[in-house]
């Protein structure tokens, strides 16, 4: 694996140590280096581009950019610029680019960005996920307070800290001894449309131990030689997918895999060559993915298919 996955890449210093500085806010705004993104329901602006060009992230000087209900310090850029997100209302997105091609998701785009653009994207994301879901204290229900450039929600009740979460879940490559990958079809998928097997770590659990039982509960086989692939953020809204691969154990036929019938419906081996023969008949994980990449690592080269 001689690339990370499309949303592992980052090329800015996220500058911890600067979301603790009381003035923080006021320092950015004062300096004429900053520069802001600008996240509008879950999609970031992005500059004027032309059918030849990849995608690119508009960074705005502060300027008159509106007041927002949720600024987040990125860190700085490689020239030391500070960069932070800023998460504006529909009238305020509207105002500022009317043009609703301007706005786009990170998993469109996130495979054609720069290494700076989707780590910054990636990142702002993950954090306004974390905001619009925990806006209260866990322990008294008192409204938190932003506080650290974005980074911690305190209680004014208890004084209590919040930060961050990301939800761990293994995704695995599972193979048989003739080479084949064990893909699955979800039962909120099309049944033609098809990935890796995947599932959330539970408490308790080693990720290692969380790769088996996964593959037992969604394809009743059990597998074991399991290797550590890579590892990619997924902010849709707050996981942090970790790839593995894993071989099915001694003695069990192939054929004997068998979908739980609740998460997945289908499941079937594919060769390269199934791959290749594939066509329209078989969708497979988009661009933007850590499925496409292990996918693609096993294959050997890109795949082309990028319909999901």
């Amino acid at each position: 694996m001689t690339t990370p996955p499309p949303l592992s890449r980052a090329a800015i210093d996220r500058d911890a140590a600067r979301r603790e500085s009381e003035s923080l806010w006021s320092d950015l705004d004062a300096d004429a280096s900053t520069r802001v993104m600008l996240l509008s329901r879950g999609r970031a602006l992005l500059t004027e581009r032309t059918e030849d060009t990849a995608p690119r992230l508009a960074l705005l000087p502060v300027g008159d950019l509106p007041s927002s209900a949720l600024r987040l310090y990125l860190g700085r850029d490689a020239d030391g610029s500070p960069i932070e997100a800023r998460i504006v209302s529909d009238d305020d997105a509207e105002a500022i680019e009317p043009e609703e091609l301007r706005w786009a998701g990170l998993r469109a785009i996130a495979s054609e960005l720069s290494d700076r653009d989707a780590g910054l994207v990636t990142e702002a994301l993950a954090l306004a996920n974390w905001h619009s879901t925990h806006t209260h204290c866990p322990r008294c229900g008192t409204p938190t307070d932003v506080i650290q450039g974005g980074w911690v929600r305190r209680c004014p009740a208890d004084d209590s800290q919040h930060f961050p979460r990301t939800d761990p879940a293994v995704i695995v490559r599972v193979m048989d001894d003739a080479g084949r990958v064990l893909l699955g079809s979800n039962a909120l998928w099309a049944a033609n449309r098809y990935s890796l097997l995947a599932g959330f770590v539970e408490p308790g659990e080693s990720l290692e131990a969380a790769v088996v039982r996964e593959i037992a509960e969604e394809a009743g086989v059990v597998v074991g030689d399991v290797r550590y692939l890579g590892s990619q953020p997924w902010p849709f809204p707050a996981s942090i997918m970790l790839g593995f691969e894993a071989r099915i154990a001694a003695g069990t036929v192939p054929e004997s895999a068998t979908p739980d019938g609740v998460e997945i419906l289908h499941l079937r081996w594919f060769s390269r060559d199934d791959i290749r023969e594939a066509g329209d008949d078989v969708v497979l994980p988009g661009s933007s993915s850590i499925a496409r990449w292990i996918l693609e690592d096993w294959y050997g080269a890109p795949i082309e298919d990028d319909r999901w």
